[in-house]
């Protein structure tokens, strides 16, 4: 008796993913890309920070939303006037502040340069500063002090309510995050933020 080839079983042939489950995985790949992008544009490039405090007031106000930029600073050192966002140094961190509770200031001393407060002004290398972007005159006096190198001396611009280097001291250059750049939220004040 011969067999009817027709209905021989026949081994089945392992069926192609279904194109719902390879869309699924392209779609996860992308996913994963996009994800390890976003972590190193944070971690190299920029990153979103949020103003917690008035300590920068009338230039930043509680509430407002930035990007710092960070990639400028391994170009050229920072500059007189740049609004920088740091982790606490050792001596803020002793305070009981967090090594990852960042912080925003302006640089006002470079390294090399002489600080002091009196009169309600502040004084670079004996020089007076013209700061329009203050909230109000210092009401404190600091003896002069000399910037040392790889540091410098940041303060608030609401001077008479900030904790900073009149307070702490001086700021590491290794602490420094980056460059307050850009001012996204609320949306009425968008915009540079200016040094």
């Amino acid at each position: 008796m011969t067999s009817d080839p027709t209905t021989e079983s026949k081994t089945p042939i392992a069926a192609e993913p279904s194109s719902k489950l390879k869309a699924l995985w392209e779609n996860l790949q992308i996913l994963v890309v996009a994800l390890i992008l976003a972590l190193l544009v944070r971690a190299y490039v920029a990153e979103p920070r949020f103003i917690p405090s008035d300590s920068m007031v009338p230039t930043l106000e509680v509430g407002d939303r930035l990007v710092v930029e960070k990639i400028s600073y391994h170009l050229h050192p920072p500059e007189f006037g740049d609004i920088v966002v740091f982790d606490p140094p050792p001596q803020l961190q002793r305070q009981g502040y967090k090594k990852d509770q960042a912080f925003i200031k302006r640089i006002i001393g470079q390294p090399g340069q002489t600080i002091e407060v009196k009169n309600g002004q502040v004084f670079v290398n004996d020089q007076p500063l013209q700061e329009p972007y203050i909230a109000e005159s210092p009401s404190y006096i600091m003896k002069p002090a000399l910037v040392p190198e790889g540091t410098f001396f940041v303060m608030g611009d609401n001077r008479n309510n900030s904790n900073d280097s009149h307070v702490w001291g001086f700021l590491p250059k290794d602490n420094i995050i980056g460059r307050a750049w850009l001012r996204f939220y609320p949306f009425d004040r968008w915009g540079k933020v200016r040094s």
